[in-house]
């Protein structure tokens, strides 16, 4: 069967995206209308505003706000590990039901410049969370230094993620943003309260495809292309173990470009909010083809599984009550760029230009 005739007209779960950056000011407004475009009712919002949301009333006025803007979506929030975090904290953030903690080794990546250095300070935390059944969210990088580099910052991550799930087994952990294969085997290779999750724009690049390209420049950089395929492979296996969090990371167009004049840093992060269904359906549709996925990856239960039932379930968020349902063949085009702060700004979309699927809500 034509696996795009198979997809045409298919009607599946809303989507949930367990890792999101909504950022705050212009920037949330121009972004969160974008998130049922992707099909996706429910996210969990990352902390790492400025300053960072490290108190139980800060994220609650965060989500008032998001809440304001889009009513339909379920927004999760989490709060940034920062040393102001005590035990007493977690058990306030359960009581006001903030889902987890987020942890940013310090300066791997945008605004964690007042992230961990030490682990085992934090264990009283950790301890806590296990007991209240809070998650830890993990961005699975050591900082650059030695003979540690962008391209082995995950791999060389990966024993402090072990340790601490040795150390807490019954902690809920989820690697974040998994670009290796040594971190979906790090990540099968622990008990149920363990997952990763996996990004849209993953599944398409690899370490060529950012060189030279900032706006397809993020962190975790894209890796090999049999790291590559190996994300493909866990997230249309069907594991439970695995799910969607797009880290869809808006920043200005000039932030992408390294300033007014191009010579400063490429701000790292990609944009792919308004089109994170589709554009995990397109991965696994060319997945299927090349021979990488088992046609079974393109049913109804597995596309719905990675999607965002995998993720409610770990996160024990009950099944979506909403429909999305899949239009016709690529008939749809990618933005070229989302407009903000009334024309203020733009922010281009990954893959832009580009065809992907319609969707529309049921």
């Amino acid at each position: 069967m034509n696996q795009s005739n198979r997809l045409h007209g298919m009607q599946l779960p809303s989507s949930a995206d367990f890792h999101v950056h909504l950022r705050d000011g212009a920037m949330m407004e121009a972004v969160v209308p974008t998130i049922r475009q992707g099909g996706v009712d429910m996210v969990y919002v990352m902390p790492n505003l400025i300053p960072p949301i490290t108190t139980v009333g800060q994220a609650l006025e965060y989500q008032k706000r998001l809440q304001a803007l889009e009513p339909k979506v379920t927004f999760l929030m989490s709060l940034y590990l920062h040393p102001s975090i005590t035990p007493e904290t977690i058990i306030e953030a359960k009581s006001a039901g903030i889902r987890g903690v987020k942890s940013y080794p310090a300066g791997v990546t945008t605004n964690s410049s007042l992230g961990v250095v030490d682990y085992a300070s934090f264990y009283p935390v950790f301890a806590e969370m296990e007991r209240q059944d809070m998650i830890l969210n993990l961005h699975g990088e050591t900082p650059s230094g030695g003979n540690v580099t962008i391209l082995n910052a995950e791999e060389s991550f990966l024993p402090t993620f072990l340790g601490l799930h040795k150390r807490f087994p019954k902690l809920r952990i989820v690697l974040e943003h998994c670009t290796t294969a040594a971190a979906i085997q790090a990540v099968l290779s622990c008990g149920s309260s363990v997952a990763g999750t996996i990004t849209a724009h993953h599944l398409f690049l690899i370490v060529d495809d950012w060189a030279g390209d900032a706006f397809n420049y993020c962190k975790p950089v894209a890796k090999t292309p049999q790291d590559r395929e190996a994300l493909v492979k866990a997230a249309g296996s069907g594991s439970s173990k695995f799910f969607l969090g797009t880290d869809s990371a808006p920043h200005p167009a000039i932030a992408k470009r390294g300033g007014a004049d191009g010579k400063g840093k490429h701000a790292a992060g990609v944009f792919t909010q308004p089109y994170a269904t589709q554009l995990v359906l397109e991965a696994f549709e060319q997945g299927v083809k090349q021979g990488v996925l088992d046609p079974e990856a393109l049913s109804p239960r597995w596309l719905a599984g990675f999607l965002g039932e995998h993720g409610r379930a770990f996160y024990k968020e009950p099944s979506s009550k909403e429909a999305i349902i899949i239009g016709q063949d690529q008939t749809e085009k990618i933005m070229d760029a989302l407009s903000g702060g009334n024309g203020e700004f733009e922010v281009v979309p990954f893959r832009g230009g580009h065809s992907t699927w319609p969707l529309s809500w049921k």
